[in-house]
């Protein structure tokens, strides 16, 4: 009961950041960035880096970053905090526990287990312990299905495999959806319109372990062009990458058909024409600009759908990322190594929609909000 009234309070005190006076979001905002940036420097820095990297941060957030941002912030920030609690809830309900496979599983070894390894009975009181690590210790804590290695250690090699796949496939969504889109809304009601779309429409439908399989089977099985699985080589990154960017290249590319249908309508492109400027620059000059609005919005959904996505496609290629721990720590009930990764992987949600708030402010100014 003391947990659900816990989640249903830390919902509502979420949905209260929105009403949040500009001052106030202003100054709360940069704490939580200073915050954020000073755990993320202990890890690589020490104590003294990170908590002098964190007030840097804070200071030069209040001092330049927009109003759009720190707002995010306020709300993010707090959400990884929900995200670990309910996280280690869900954990804790599910059946079994960390310790229940061990030889010895008499009650004076469970419990010698679960205090060297920090995991009490109690979600409420691993969630304190585990936020004491974060916060105070600057460490993610111990695996305790992996002996004698904390959870940093298991996703420090992990992580770039990840990261270079995520970002790959993120600038494959890109290329391929702008490409389709502006070709479709360009020749409005064609045959590239129609194809371009009905590809779209393929994209959204099929989930990234469909297209992965079937990319497989294709390219590897029927024409032996790439490898079947694993890493190493360039080849190894293209399946994965392009099963992972499809979905979300689909999704652009039906908004960026919308935003160029719209935007070719607008009074500065024809005054564009009225000049006698070229096709190509306005369309590559002023159409584009604008057209892109609704895409740059949506790469911070699509950069999560990407980051998720990962876990079964990284299985399924047998790559050595992160979501191989994410999915062994779940099956072994490792409740750390679970939280470690669910932390990186928010926190890659938090930076991309971060960065997409910032190009969003400076590609329409409608949404730069003054400095308070």
């Amino acid at each position: 009961m003391i947990e659900a009234l816990s989640l249903l309070l830390g919902v509502a005190l979420l949905a209260g950041t929105a009403w949040c006076p500009p001052r106030l979001t202003r100054s709360l905002g940069a704490l939580l960035f200073g915050l954020v940036v000073g755990v993320v420097l202990r890890f690589a820095l020490g104590g003294w880096g990170g908590l002098l990297g964190g007030l840097v941060a804070a200071a030069a957030a209040f001092r330049f970053l927009p109003l759009l941002v720190l707002r995010r912030v306020l709300f993010l920030v707090p959400a990884l905090v929900l995200l670990i609690f309910a996280t280690t809830l869900l954990m804790y309900k599910a059946p079994g526990n960390p310790f229940a496979n061990e030889r010895a599983t008499t009650p004076a070894v469970e419990a010698a287990l679960r205090e060297q390894y920090g995991v009490p009975k109690n979600a409420n009181q691993f969630f304190g312990i585990y936020m004491r690590r974060l916060l105070v210790q600057g460490t993610l804590g111990p695996s305790i299905k992996v002996s004698g290695r904390t959870v940093e250690d298991l996703i420090a090699p992990a992580f770039p495999v990840s990261l270079s796949l995520g970002l790959l496939s993120l600038t494959l969504s890109v290329i391929f959806g702008l490409s389709l889109g502006v070709l479709a809304g360009l020749s409005r009601n064609s045959a590239a319109d129609y194809s371009s779309m009905a590809l779209a429409l393929i994209g959204v439908s099929l989930p990234s372990f469909v297209i992965g399989a079937a990319l497989m089977i294709v390219f590897s099985l029927w024409l032996g062009w790439l490898p079947v699985a694993g890493w190493g080589t360039f080849k190894h990154l293209l399946m994965p990458a392009l099963a992972l960017s499809l979905p979300s290249a689909a999704v652009i590319a039906r908004l960026s058909r919308s935003g160029i249908i719209e935007v070719m309508q607008q009074d500065f492109v024809r005054t564009a024409r009225a000049k006698g400027l070229p096709e190509s620059w306005v369309i590559g000059r002023h159409a584009l600009r604008g057209a892109i609005i609704p895409v740059v919005s949506y790469l911070g959904p699509a950069a999560a759908a990407i980051m998720t996505g990962s876990f079964v496609v990284e299985v399924l290629f047998s790559i050595p990322g992160m979501g191989q721990w994410f999915v062994k720590g779940a099956v072994n009930r490792d409740y750390s190594v679970v939280l470690g990764t669910a932390i990186v992987y928010f926190g890659l949600v938090i930076l991309f929609n971060l960065l997409v708030d910032l190009a969003y402010s400076w590609l329409d100014p409608r949404v730069r909000e003054e400095r308070g």
